[in-house]
């Protein structure tokens, strides 16, 4: 009996370690051997990510993408979704990588797996320049009408700074708040401060005016599914290399501190 459970002891630790392997080595094999690392990105997320005016995509999220794709030594394919769609398209196996300006809250992360904060970022309040809401004070009168992007993190943040507002959720990238607020139909808009600044490109100088005071302040991740554990270390340690080589700071200097992507794209 005790040479027997000795055996089945053992059989066990050899399944376990086994499986263990195969679970770690997935993801980042299978992307090897397909010589290829695809990426859910937004449609039009200025300036993370976006189609400028060569009809290229580009923009500081599609950047760092491609350089983790050239250290694999694969290609990078990047598949395009509204903001409401990343999530569901890397849950159902449609991209290895969900890359976005996307903030990671403890409820995303009942689905996905976010790697370790790249950047900090914050909600800000825009307006018309001729807007009667010049504070946030001013925000906070009952009856006004919010837009935000649906399912981002800044529509829950507008609910709890504004709970006498009409919050007006728009589908598709934050192009679209920016619009529903220069066109009338929200008086103030709430959104994330590079986004805001990134996006305002797309419409005519002056269009609309962010106020001094921030919302908040949040981290930007990136996000893999669970069971990709290998591909969230080997993003992690990207980021970490990339910080110390003074990659990550140059491409942030230019896509979200600076405004000279504008004139280049």
């Amino acid at each position: 009996m005790k040479r027997r459970s000795k055996s089945a002891f053992f059989l066990a630790a050899v399944l376990g370690i086994v499986l263990a392997s195969s679970v770690y080595a997935g993801t980042l094999e299978e992307i090897a051997q397909r010589g290829e690392l695809i990426i859910a990105c937004q449609t039009q997320g200025q300036p993370f990510s976006f189609i400028d005016k060569n009809g290229d995509r580009t923009g500081s999220s599609i950047e760092l993408c491609r350089m983790m794709a050239e250290e694999m030594g694969v290609k990078a394919t990047f598949v395009n979704y509204d903001w409401d769609g990343l999530i569901p398209a890397l849950l159902s196996k449609k991209a290895d990588l969900l890359a976005a300006d996307m903030t990671p809250t403890l409820k995303r992360a009942m689905k996905v797996a976010f790697t370790s904060p790249y950047m900090f970022t914050g909600s800000v309040v825009f307006t018309k320049p001729d807007s009667p809401f010049k504070t946030l004070e001013d925000c906070r009168k009952p009856g006004a009408n919010i837009a935000v992007l649906l399912g981002s993190v800044y529509e829950t943040e507008a609910k709890k700074a504004f709970p006498n507002a009409n919050i007006k959720a728009y589908k598709g990238g934050g192009p679209l708040v920016i619009d529903a607020v220069i066109k009338g139909h929200a008086d103030f808009g709430v959104n994330d401060a590079s986004a805001v600044k990134g996006q305002s490109a797309s419409f005519p100088p002056g269009s609309i005016r962010i106020l001094p005071e921030q919302l908040s302040k949040s981290p930007l991740a990136f996000a893999v599914r669970y069971e990709s554990q290998d591909l969230l270390e080997w993003v992690n340690l990207f980021f970490l290399t990339a910080t110390l080589d003074g990659r990550l700071a140059k491409n942030l200097e230019y896509w979200v501190d600076s405004e000279q992507w504008k004139k280049d794209h």
